[in-house]
């Protein structure tokens, strides 16, 4: 009986450890979208990284990336920065995969 127990052990460790990856990696995306953002709004350093932590921040409004997709697109309206909907989707998808690299490799 043990030898099954070890395993649906080694199954929840597996899956817990692919959650915080998983987790991980979109606050990871959203800090690196919130940069890029804080770039194009001009923002200085100090302004640039305490908007990544509200885009992190956005990200547990609800499930999915619509609310980080929002706050970005509401901002960006809000100081007339013209980048278009689709910039901004392929962008997020981008530094998506570039966090989950950079994830992998810590």
């Amino acid at each position: 009986m043990t030898s099954l127990s070890d395993r649906e052990k080694a199954f929840e460790n597996m899956f817990a450890h692919d959650q915080e990856m998983k987790f991980k990696a979109e606050a990871r995306a959203n800090k690196l979208l919130g940069l890029w953002a804080a770039e194009k709004m001009g923002l200085s350093a100090d302004e640039a990284n305490s908007y990544a932590k509200e885009v992190v921040a956005a990200d547990f409004e609800e499930a999915g990336h619509e609310d980080v997709f929002r706050k970005v697109r509401r901002d960006f309206d809000a100081r007339n920065v013209s980048v278009s909907d689709e910039e901004l989707r392929t962008q997020m998808l981008e530094l998506a995969a570039i966090a989950i690299e950079q994830v992998k490799s810590e």
